[in-house]
């Protein structure tokens, strides 16, 4: 478990701790039966040649939840994901490290909380962004 993260703790500009994640192929094939996303680029090498990629390619969707779990994570059980958008900018195959960071972009107090706005993303082996998104949480004060 990691410690909790407050409120008081935050500094815009700051880094959030990386997420490396290194899905194999059964991993693809666990979230294909989780998600129903069986799409052959996804478990079909040859198809996914045939295709224009470069083999396999790991689910676009994988990828996102890899940056939710690095900001949970990283909040602490008190801490609340409030909002996640990613938008889809390349490729990760399967067998290769999924890096997840972000940096921590403003902090706000107001109605719904205790708001801390973040930028994120994932980068291939090549350092390539494959995902960027935009994530808000709310964090508890301490006491």
């Amino acid at each position: 478990m990691n410690k909790q993260l407050y409120y008081e703790d935050i500094v815009p500009g700051s880094d959030i701790p990386p997420c490396i994640k290194t899905p194999d192929k059964m991993q693809l094939v666990k979230w294909a039966g989780a998600s129903g996303d069986y799409n052959p680029i996804h478990y079909d090498k040859d198809y996914a040649m045939e295709h224009n990629l470069p083999g396999v390619i790991v689910h676009g969707q994988l990828a996102a939840c890899y940056l939710g779990q690095m900001i949970t994570d990283w909040i602490g059980e008190k801490g609340q994901l409030k909002k996640l958008a990613v938008t889809y900018r390349g490729m990760n195959t399967p067998g290769e490290p999924i890096t997840c960071t972000g940096v921590v972009v403003n902090k706000q107090i107001d109605k719904e909380g205790n708001l801390v706005s973040l930028k994120i993303w994932a980068e291939n082996l090549n350092g390539e962004k494959t995902l960027t998104g935009t994530a808000v949480v709310v964090l508890p004060v301490r006491e």
